[in-house]
């Protein structure tokens, strides 16, 4: 505690000491100055000096980000591991964000913000360019799709105030926004890499414009053997971006992403096994394919001069393909002396499909002397997923989808959803804006098909159609202090029962039959800003309530701990997630006025305190196995929310000189509890039990030479430490997910 005040006392006190610290005309000329010069030289600059994240304007296009926590991550303005999307370096300068490592092939990005669940982001109304990208919004949220890096240009994140114009989402909404090219006829990108473990990756695109036509292209390729054993992977991206402008101000745009991947599964571990050796793998029989496709069109134009609007259609089809040995790390996947063989895997298999059209416009109109803008807008979505699971797979060791009898479970699954949304920043003056909103979500899921087989007898399963109406109300203000601001905002979120909670690919799991949505809201307050062009910063603090959150409660088979445990699924009470978000950069060069002389240092931290606990939590547990579950009540009020560390600090320096620019970051993260009973110790499977905190230190970067040439290297978990993020209870376990050892990448690049 004395350390984490200590801290925060240290951070708040730069905030203050450099608001107090005046310059004389002379030196403020000689920034001038400067600035000047660093924008003559723009093709070879440093891009660290403009201190990512930055925040967003009042308003963007047709969105209203006036009081609301955001950050904006510019990618080209630190140097970081963008060939393998390391996460943990790449959201370092956002505060509060959970990192789930389950490999090293940065094909999946899972976060979570504020204590919730990092699973493939399924907590974040996740989006490219805009439009949504995960599998099903409202079924089955999760990110099996991530652009490559090296492809964007900024990653936008809002917190939980993104409710109101892009979903009911508790996390809020990150967004993807791809590069593109607008000020040549042709220009060619290209970065190739090399790396540890056989690392190989090459991006290449073609960009620009011509009179009222632009467009862009990509392709990237990466594949590796992964640090552990039985990890190798090959993944493809490709993507093409085109669009004509009528006018200045309407514009017609299409794209179409393509993904395809490959990737086997080292599986979970018991903690003994990790203490042994984390590189192992006890399963080499184990892939994940996913191929997918989206597709989407835009239309921009502005109305008038008061009224602009855009109008988005979109679609997905894609899938997730899996199939392997999923018994618990303890089981062996060893040949049968009866058979002589292996045991046959199982196959589980989603098809998705899904379109949308979001319409957005951002009205401006005056009361007094001030302009006052109205957000509004109207979305149809609707999805399609079809699951197959549980079947009985070949005994080979490839990606083999082949399976030997029909499915025991096929279901399909239906979801739509119409939104309407406003949000209206009031200017009540100059610096201060209040902003109320409201969102309406109709929600309609309807499920049918086979559940299972017993005695060779369909179990049929139809989930009759379930409505809901669900309103949603927030509260906004922000007030101006010179380049600095006062936020605060409060809106409701919702999340309805997923068709993925009451089907888990998860073996070990049981469920809950009678499940129900969760409902809560999001709270901010803080300070943000930057100060005389050499410290960036924003402090915060926040409070979520999640009530009916879902969650499993680890439990004995048949009520006797030397059988195992299983993961019962089940509403959990209630989970208050609160505590304190803090980011600052300072450039200590400019600071001390001698940048010219030793280049640019930047010095960033990023700290996050979070008490995550259950204060309602009247559940009904379960002992047994399915289908003879004993049901008994119990109350945990008081316990940590599983998968939510106490504290997440980042720590880094970047320096930049000329053509070079490098950073060294720490992060260290707080131990976690991995099941709602807060279970300390292991279970003999690796399921189950507390996982110690742990401290990765990152080196990476790049020398800029003949203007349009790059070299970029780096070394990822610099100290080799051995560590984890997670347990899983399914795929890509079940067991203990080891994060990488040290790793190592060097590449060079062009942009012509």
């Amino acid at each position: 505690m004395r350390n984490n005040l200590i801290v925060a006392f240290l951070l708040v006190t730069t905030v203050v000491f450099a608001q107090e610290k005046e310059l004389s005309q002379t030196q403020k000329d000689s920034i001038k100055n400067l600035n000047a010069a660093v924008i003559n030289l723009q093709n070879v600059a440093i891009t660290p000096l403009q201190q990512s994240p930055e925040r967003q304007p009042e308003i963007k296009g047709t969105v209203l980000f006036s009081g609301k926590k955001n950050e904006v991550l510019k990618l080209s303005s630190f140097t970081a591991n963008l060939t393998t999307n390391n996460a943990r370096e790449v959201f370092s300068r956002v505060p509060g964000v959970t990192v789930w490592e389950n490999d090293g092939s940065g094909i999946q990005i899972n976060i979570g913000v504020r204590g919730l669940s990092p699973n493939r982001s399924w907590e974040l109304n996740t989006r490219q360019n805009g439009y949504d990208i995960s599998s099903d919004v409202f079924g089955y949220p999760e990110a099996y799709y991530n652009p490559p890096l090296e492809a964007v240009e900024t990653i936008e994140l809002v917190r939980g105030g993104a409710s109101l114009q892009f979903g009911p989402q508790f996390g809020g909404m990150i967004n993807y926004v791809l590069k593109r090219e607008q000020k040549k006829a042709f220009t060619f990108e290209t970065q190739n890499t090399l790396g540890s473990y056989n690392l190989m990756s090459s991006y290449n695109a073609i960009g620009g414009k011509i009179n009222k036509f632009s467009y862009y292209a990509y392709n990237h390729s990466r594949s590796a053997d992964g640090w552990r054993e039985n990890s190798k992977y090959k993944v493809r991206n490709s993507h093409l971006f085109m669009e004509y402008a009528f006018t200045k101000d309407t514009k017609l745009s299409a794209e179409y992403t393509s993904m395809d991947y490959k990737m086997q599964q080292a599986g979970g571990l018991t903690d003994q096994q990790f203490k042994d050796n984390p590189r192992q793998s006890l399963r080499e029989r184990n892939w994940l394919g996913t191929p997918w496709n989206l597709f989407s069109l835009n239309f921009d134009t502005k109305i008038s001069n008061k009224l602009t609007s855009n109008t988005k259609l979109f679609g997905l089809i894609g899938e997730r393909n899996s199939v392997g040995f999923t018994a618990t790390p303890n089981i062996a996947d060893a040949i049968k002396p009866s058979t002589n063989d292996y045991a046959n895997r199982r196959v589980d298999r989603d098809f998705y499909k899904n379109f949308g059209i979001e319409n957005r416009n951002i009205f401006s109109y005056t009361i007094g002397k001030n302009i006052n803008n109205l957000a509004f807008g109207v979305r149809y979505y609707k999805a399609n997923t079809r699951r197959q699971q549980e079947g009985t797979g070949t005994t080979r060791s490839d990606f083999n989808l082949e399976t030997l009898s029909k499915y025991p479970r096929d279901l399909n699954f239906n979801t739509e959803n119409i939104a309407l949304f406003a949000e209206n920043q009031f200017k009540l003056t100059d610096n201060f804006s209040v902003i109320p909103g409201v969102r309406y979500e109709y929600i309609s899921s309807t499920g049918n098909g086979r559940f299972g087989i017993s005695s060779g007898n369909d179990i049929p399963f139809q989930n009759n159609k379930i409505t809901r109406n669900q309103p949603l109300f927030g509260l906004g203000m922000e007030y101006k202090i010179g380049k600095t601001n006062i936020y605060g905002n409060i809106t409701q979120a919702f999340r309805p029962v997923l068709f993925s909670d009451i089907t888990p690919p998860a073996v070990t799991d049981v469920i809950d039959p009678n499940l129900k949505d969760a409902s809560g809201y999001n709270a901010d307050l803080g300070y943000r800003g930057t100060i005389k062009n050499y410290l960036n910063f924003d402090f915060s603090l926040f409070y979520l309530s999640y009530n009916n959150r879902i969650g499993g409660v680890r439990q004995f088979v048949n009520n006797d701990p030397n059988q195992g445990t299983f993961l019962y699924r089940t509403n959990l009470g209630e989970t208050v997630n609160k505590g304190i978000e803090g980011f600052v950069n300072l450039n200590v060069t400019r600071f001390l006025e001698i940048e010219n002389t030793i280049g640019n240092i930047d010095i960033f931290s990023t700290v996050s305190f979070i008490d995550s606990r259950y204060t309602d939590f009247k559940i009904n547990s379960a002992t047994g196995t399915a289908p003879n579950v004993v049901i008994s009540e119990r109350n945990l009020s008081g316990n940590r929310v599983e998968n939510a560390p106490r504290y997440i600090h980042n720590f880094g320096i970047s320096w930049s000189k000329n053509n070079f620019s490098s950073t060294l970051q720490y992060k260290t993260s707080g131990k976690i509890y991995t099941d709602a009973n807060n279970t300390t110790a292991p279970s003999a499977n690796g399921v189950t039990g507390l996982l110690d905190g742990y401290r990765v230190l990152d080196l990476s970067a790049e020398y800029k030479f003949l203007k349009n040439y790059n070299i970029r290297s780096g070394i990822n978990n610099l100290t080799n430490e051995a560590y984890t993020t997670r347990r899983a209870g399914g795929y890509p376990g079940p067991g203990i997910l080891p994060g990488e050892g040290r790793t190592f990448f060097i590449s060079i690049g062009a942009k012509l």
